[in-house]
């Protein structure tokens, strides 16, 4: 995708929409595999714990450009973040 395409919708610069891009696909792999392959499994609260971040600042991108009503599915996101990053470091963390 052009630069251009990338920015028509919002402020931010194009180079820091694909790096957001890049690391909510590192924080997905994060989640998946080290459950799968059972190898590092302390990884998956620290990507889910990085996938919150990523929300937050979602959130907060999205209220001023396109309103609060399009903010609503970054912040859900970001709550089941939360809540898989809370649950495997304290109530039922892997390995």
């Amino acid at each position: 995708m052009s630069a251009a395409d990338l920015t028509a919708q919002t402020p931010l610069p194009a180079g820091l929409l694909r790096f957001v891009a890049v690391m909510e696909i590192l924080g997905g792999l994060g989640l998946v595999l080290p459950g799968i392959l059972h190898i590092q499994m302390k990884l998956t609260p620290l990507a889910a714990a990085g996938l919150v971040i990523i929300m937050i600042g979602a959130v907060v991108v999205t209220i001023p450009t396109m309103g609060v009503a399009m903010a609503v599915l970054p912040f859900v996101t970001g709550v089941l973040a939360a809540f898989v990053a809370y649950g495997r470091w304290r109530v039922a963390p892997l390995g």
